[in-house]
């Protein structure tokens, strides 16, 4: 099958699946993105070599189903900050010019706020007072999908300087910036046609942190991909790579967007 074909199939039935799953109830949604998790976890193990990964598993598991049962405001803000903390270990890591050997506590620390605790709070982000709201998660995937696409339109047009070019050499400032200005048009149309917001500030917001660091995000798995010289983390999606590859992004977007949720939370 022509590689192109492959490629628009896998990803056409990644986004069904994606998009039927978080519509159709909370159930679904939590479902889907614990075995996103599993195979996430899997990865990254492949990815930085860490062993006795079946015991990461089942605990990735626990993790993540106890997670969700003993639910508190202050659980919240412990995990949020742990992640955080990892997340500017990911940014040390990603602008470290230095050939990086990843010791064997930084992977398990990695797995823990880079992998495990960010798919906890994507799992966290539609809930709000009204209870699930699949509209808000699936609202954040059309961000990250409408900055990618145009960030690649418009640096494969335009785009000259790159924007770190010894990770990913396609990258160019020109796209980053196309990205961005794209993703700020499409929250003011969600917020105005498809979640029907008062306030479009907070989907500006949310657009602003999606471009950032859903770039940065893209940016860290390709270090770490680096690091292990491979070109995916996995094969799970044919023309994709592996999960990894596809929730690069969101996964690194989470937890700033769920801080963003807690600050207007106090603020308000």
């Amino acid at each position: 099958m022509n590689e192109s074909l492959t490629r628009l199939l896998s990803g056409v039935v990644y986004v069904t699946l994606l998009l039927f799953a978080t519509s159709y109830s909370a159930n679904s949604f939590f479902i889907l993105f614990g075995i996103f998790m599993l195979i996430a976890i899997y990865e990254f193990c492949q990815l930085i070599n860490l062993n006795k990964i079946l015991p990461l598993l089942v605990g990735g598991t626990a993790f993540y189903l106890g997670s969700q049962f003993r639910t508190n405001k202050t659980n919240d803000i412990l995990i949020l900050i742990a992640t955080l903390f990892v997340s500017i270990k990911c940014l040390l890591l990603l602008f470290n010019t230095k050939k990086e050997k990843i010791d064997t506590l930084s992977k398990y620390i990695y797995l823990i706020g880079y992998i495990i605790i960010p798919f906890i709070l994507i799992t966290k982000i539609p809930f709000g007072i009204k209870g699930f709201n699949a509209e808000i998660i699936i609202s954040i995937f059309i961000l990250i999908w409408t900055n990618d696409t145009f960030a690649y339109i418009v640096g494969k047009s335009i785009g000259k300087h790159k924007l770190l070019e010894k990770i990913s050499p396609k990258k160019t400032i020109e796209g980053f910036v196309g990205g961005l200005v794209f993703s700020f048009i499409a929250s003011i149309l969600i917020s105005k046609f498809y979640i029907g917001a008062s306030n479009t500030y907070i989907w500006v917001i949310i657009s602003l942190i999606v471009s950032i660091f859903g770039t940065l995000g893209d940016l860290i798995e390709s270090k770490f991909k680096r690091i292990a010289g491979v070109k995916d983390s996995g094969k799970i999606m044919p023309g994709h790579g592996g999960i990894l590859d596809r929730l690069d992004s969101i996964i690194f977007v989470a937890p700033f967007v769920f801080l963003f949720y807690q600050i207007l939370y106090y603020v308000s």
